[in-house]
């Protein structure tokens, strides 16, 4: 019987250590939660209590190895994914050593993190740093007719009371997932690296830095520089309309996966996508000019030059001015931009040399055709282009 007695009381302790512990695995700052969950980087955690009679959760954010000089914001993205479009929750010490915690809406790529209103009510926060470990506490009153939301958590630096922007290394990037509050499930980005919207913004970033911003400048230098040698006509030409129907194929290709990406985003990038427009009908004009191309010695074609000329540079200028403002947008590791303008400099130093060469035989072959036949260089119409009557033209 006391053997009896003995197992019954040993086994009520450990149902009990077990039934304390699963409470431990939820709990934090003294507060029982019914769902948790381990996030996958930046050593944080989420618990939640879901409120299905008024559509409320009690949610408490911890992320440990935090110091005083950083700041931690744990975000629902109700109308998307990732940073653009997130409600944050934010927390830091400030310079006064307290800890202060409140609501900023992230509209862009560049927020200020300034104190503001949510898209959806929360009616209480509040946080505390202990022992290097920052936990916010709020309520959130949840976008009606759903549960299941995209969720981002982050940190950063702090100087004095301002946050600074936070490090871009992949755990910083990864910091993306859903959660059901309703449901309990949680899922993360991690493991299938960058999602596919993440995909679709690095393919038009690519398409249109390889179209606009490459092949675009590459053609244009092709038509300036390479048709001074009278061996390269016409071959110039047909190289000069390679690769500028190949960028306006790829860049269409771009144009159109921003259209897509504008659509199914919350964020309007004004100056981004009508920079953009422009650029695709300038684009269409060009390639559609080439059936309107006069003859050289036709009376319009020093007018169709000019035209053709302005434009194209009006497009080569737009197009790296666009691809900056995608740069910014897309916000991607810096040696991408780098690399790009590496590319830019590349194409304007050679540029500059084929310039100064381009000069020195236009005037080294004018001068020797006027020592030559003077008469015939002039009545023949020759100048530096080997027979063509503008530089302009193409």
């Amino acid at each position: 019987m006391d053997r009896f007695l003995k197992t019954v009381l040993f086994s009520s302790i450990l149902v009990s250590v077990f039934v304390s512990s699963c409470a431990q695995n939820c709990s934090v700052s003294n507060n029982i939660f019914t769902s948790c969950s381990n996030l996958p980087v930046l050593n944080s955690y989420l618990y939640w209590n879901y409120h299905q009679a008024n559509h409320t959760a009690d949610i408490a954010y911890r992320q440990t190895g935090v110091t005083s000089s950083q700041w931690v914001a744990w975000a629902l993205n109700v109308g998307g994914s990732g940073m653009a479009g997130a409600q944050c929750l934010v927390a830091f010490t400030n310079s006064s050593g307290l800890v202060r915690a409140y609501t900023t809406p992230v509209n862009n790529f560049s927020p200020t993190m300034a104190e503001g209103d949510l898209s959806f009510n929360v009616p209480r926060i509040s946080a505390e740093l202990n022992n290097g470990e920052m936990v916010i506490l709020a309520t959130l009153q949840l976008p009606t007719g759903r549960t299941s939301f995209n969720q981002v958590w982050q940190v950063g630096p702090v100087s004095g009371d301002t946050l600074q922007e936070h490090a871009q290394n992949s755990a910083n990037k990864l910091s993306t997932g859903t959660v059901d509050f309703a449901s309990g499930s949680t899922t993360t980005s991690s493991s299938g690296g960058v999602g596919s919207r993440q995909r679709k913004k690095n393919v038009h970033g690519v398409l249109n830095v390889v179209s606009w911003g490459i092949l675009v400048p590459i053609g244009a230098m092709t038509a300036r520089y390479l048709k001074v040698f009278k061996s390269a006509d016409p071959a110039w030409f047909y190289v000069h309309v390679a690769c500028q129907c190949s960028a306006y194929i790829v860049g269409v290709a771009g144009w159109a996966t921003g259209l897509k990406l504008g659509s199914e985003s919350p964020l309007v990038y004004d100056t981004h996508r009508n920079i953009g427009i422009t650029l695709f009908c300038l684009g269409t004009l060009q390639v559609f000019a080439l059936l309107l191309r006069p003859k050289k010695d036709h009376k319009f074609r020093f007018y169709w030059n000019l035209y053709h000329w302005s434009v194209g540079y009006a497009v080569i200028i737009l197009s790296i001015v666009n691809i900056f403002e995608g740069f910014d947008i897309l916000d991607p590791e810096k040696k991408w931009k780098r690399a790009y303008i590496g590319v830019l400099i590349f194409l304007g130093a050679t540029a500059v040399l084929l310039e100064a060469f381009t000069w020195f035989v236009v005037i080294k072959r004018k001068n020797s055709d006027t020592e030559k036949s003077p008469q015939v260089a002039t009545r023949n119409g020759v100048n530096g282009y080997g027979g063509t009557r503008s530089r302009q033209e193409i």
